[in-house]
């Protein structure tokens, strides 16, 4: 692996010009190829295979005349104080506004609140809900503008009129202000980091190429594969922090080899043929968790893991060739302004850099303090991250819904009207589908669905229970139930199970089948399945992922240690979300004006992404530490020599992520703000706590037993070179000496 990288580094540094013109000829086939297709749809949230889904898909089928998760929109009139919606001239009001939607362009029907009984009982409050042909992403902004219009002319009647439902939802687009304040901090690190703003600037560049080509990509393909705008949003994210990152360990190598004294060349492929070995496994370990969401079963989870790893895979594709063929157009600019002056251009080979005489940096600094200390920093830091992680014991799932949403939304707005007038259930009513296709007819069905009705309405919990309505073939009836309680609450949860358990009697004794769903229903199935497939996906994700560190390091308790510390990390950032997101701490500050469960998607998500960037620093650091190892040093000074190489730039690298990452809480929508702190909470709790403390301080503790590997194991799996011993056959023998501290002693064999 690192002799293939390091002719391709070397290819790529000698081909710059052809390199180059190639990323910039499929940038600008990505950017056409975005901006001639047609604009992506958002999709409805779907679960194949459990109850809530095969109700919808059953509504589809016998109501082809309606969108069973069509748009909706409640249009909610609140009469001023002292008055009710009901006298005279608000009614007249009320039903003149509705007037001017029915019959409009992608109407369905109106429902007028006086008939269909939709007043609350002190007569302050009532709604109307308008159905839609079309899902709320198809429908077009007449439409949109017809349905404000409306309830602006009602506000100018003098009624206070808010407006419910998905018809006005948009998608999230990315782009604001705490995203360049990410990218900002971002460079500083860089800036400071690496010495030059050339090197800098070099790492910030390509990752912006790489991040382009997928954006373009995921748009072009938008309609095609169903794309929505959290995929895209995603792999921004994700294209973005690990671009950089894999640039700056690239960089930082090649920089590495120039103070030594190596050529240009030679220095370019021996960074890709070994900081490029990292980055091909840690790019491969995001790849792997990312794809691996695929086994949870929901088509749009299974879309954001494929867009992220394409995104991943660009970035290190763009690390292994473009990196190093820029390196050919800026020369000595790559490098500080003290190697710079420490070496003397255009009189053959150039001199290495002495070693630098004086106070050991804070990396040296840091891993002698743990090999000194390593019990009480593993004790000191395992306990912290745990009591971190308490609060995740109080997970609780869901799906965000109007209620999540800022108080300066109509949406928000017609959410507490509706609770205040008609209670908090209103919010989220169940549909209860009937289905009698096996029996006799349509006396069958009304029998059996009444009940169905009188079933439902003995469940406590349940506040109402309406009219049925009817198929046009009479075999099929839809109920709707409505709860006591708020969507997102444990009780409702609680409610829908009970009634699945009290029509199941029904089912028994009529043959009908009877089916629970809606959207509030739908959400607790997909929360539930989310934890059934959370164990099944760890086995799968972590079970390859050790294979292939240990494949890289050949070593069994590396990989291990690394799975353990990444639990544990992760633990810690599912008690942050917990805190922030259902407990309201430090919510204010971020922006969160309601607490509730946190997105259901988030955990499995969080897990699959921040497994993957976990391994990277796992790859980067240790990497370090077994090429020393490998090349005599004893286990302790091969942990200092790690930090001593790697420990800066890993912290670099980890600083960048967490600003990128935490730049994207600035975003208006619940899923990217939670995916953005968790996101950036996990990663400093990986980065700073498991790889750079609990990892050294087990590594010291195990001594040479950390680096062994079974014989049978050794003989089966393939040697990847990692650490690029290889090379010292590619040059000359000073070129690949470590750093004059680490002591020469017997190579160990393994």
């Amino acid at each position: 692996m690192a002799t293939f990288l390091y002719r391709i580094g070397r290819w790529a540094f000698r081909q710059r010009r052809l390199v180059v013109g190639v990323w910039l000829g499929v940038l600008l086939l990505a950017v056409v190829a975005a901006a001639v297709a047609p604009a992506g749809e958002e999709e409805d949230l779907s679960m194949p295979g459990t109850e809530s889904q095969k109700a919808f898909d059953l509504l589809d089928e016998r109501f082809p005349q309606t969108n069973s998760q069509g748009a909706e929109a409640r249009l909610v009139f609140q009469a001023p104080d002292g008055q009710r919606v009901t006298a005279r001239e608000n009614k007249a009001v009320v039903e003149d506004t509705l007037g001017s939607l029915d019959g409009g362009d992608q109407v369905a029907s109106t429902a007028d609140p006086y008939e269909t009984g939709t007043v609350s009982e002190d007569g302050t409050i009532a709604y109307s809900t308008i159905t839609y042909t079309a899902d709320a992403v198809d429908l077009t902004e007449p439409t949109k503008s017809a349905l404000e219009d409306a309830a602006s002319q009602a506000r100018d009647a003098g009624l206070t009129v808010e407006i419910g439902g998905s018809a006005l939802d948009s998608e999230e687009e990315p782009g604001g202000t705490t995203e360049l304040i990410g990218v900002a901090v971002a460079a500083v690190v860089l800036v400071l980091a690496l010495g030059s703003l050339v090197a800098a600037g070099l790492s910030l560049l390509t990752a912006f190429l790489g991040v382009a080509i997928a954006f373009g990509l995921v748009s072009a393909l938008a309609v095609p594969l169903g794309l929505t705008s959290t995929v895209a949003i995603l792999a921004l994210m994700l294209g973005l922090a690990v671009g950089i990152d894999y640039a700056l360990f690239i960089t930082s190598r090649f920089r590495d080899e120039r103070a030594r004294g190596s050529e240009p060349e030679e220095a370019a492929g021996r960074a890709v043929g070994t900081a490029g070995s990292a980055v091909v496994f840690a790019g491969a370990t995001v790849i792997i968790a990312l794809v691996g969401l695929g086994v949870v079963g929901i088509p749009e989870l299974t879309k954001m893991g494929m867009g992220g790893a394409g995104a991943v895979a660009l970035a290190v594709l763009v690390a292994l060739t473009l990196v190093p063929a820029l390196f050919g157009f800026f020369g000595r600019r790559m490098l500080s302004r003290a190697v710079r002056k420490a070496t003397r251009p255009g009189s053959g080979r150039p001199r290495p850099v002495p070693s630098a005489v004086g106070r050991p940096g804070l990396g040296t600094r840091w891993a002698r303090f743990v090999l000194r200390r390593p019990v009480a920093v593993l004790v000191i830091a395992g306990l912290g991250l745990g009591a971190v992680a308490l609060p995740a014991l109080s997970l609780e799932l869901g799906l965000p819904g109007d209620e999540s949403k800022s108080v300066e939304t109509t949406q928000r707005r017609a959410y507490d009207l509706l609770s205040e007038g008609f209670g908090p259930g209103f919010n989220g009513p169940l549909t209860v589908v009937v289905d009698t296709a096996a029996s006799s007819g349509s006396a069958d069905t009304r029998a059996t669905t009444d009940l169905v009705a009188k079933t439902v309405r003995q469940v406590d919990g349940v506040a109402s229970v309406g009219d049925p309505v009817l198929s046009r073939t009479k075999d099929t009836a839809v109920l709707t139930a409505v709860p006591q309680t708020a969507p997102n609450s444990g009780e409702t949860k609680d409610l829908v199970h009970a009634i699945r358990s009290a029509v199941s009697g029904v089912e028994a004794d009529t043959g009908a089948g009877i089916l629970v769903t809606g959207t509030t229903a739908l959400n607790i199935d997909i929360s539930e399945a989310m934890s059934d497939a959370l164990i099944p996906y760890l086995s799968v994700v972590i079970g390859l992922a050790v294979l292939l560190l240990m494949v890289v390091f050949r070593s069994v308790l590396v990989p291990v240690k690394a799975a353990l510390g990444f639990l544990l990390s992760v633990g810690a950032a599912f008690g942050v979300l917990v805190a922030v997101f259902q407990w309201g701490w430090a919510a204010d500050l971020l922006g969160i004006e309601q607490t509730g469960p946190v997105m259901s998607l988030m955990p499995i998500l969080i897990i699959g992404i921040v497994f993957g960037l976990a391994m990277d620093y796992e790859v980067f650091l240790l990497t370090r530490m077994r090429e020393a190892y490998v090349h005599g040093a004893a286990p302790g000074e091969a942990i200092v020599s790690g930090f001593r190489h790697s420990g800066r730039v890993v912290a670099a690298a980890a600083i960048i992520m967490i600003s990128v990452f935490a730049g994207f809480v600035g975003m208006n929508s619940p899923t990217i703000q939670t995916m953005g702190v968790g996101l950036a909470s996990a990663v400093a709790f990986d980065a700073f706590v498991v790889r750079m403390a609990i990892a050294p301080a087990v590594l010291a503790l195990l001594g040479h037993r950390a680096w062994w590997l079974p014989r049978i194991l050794n003989r089966m799996l393939p040697n990847v070179d990692i650490e690029g011993a290889a090379l010292s056959r590619q040059v000359p023998s000073s070129a690949t000496e470590l750093d004059a501290a680490v002591p020469r002693l017997p190579v160990h064999r393994h």
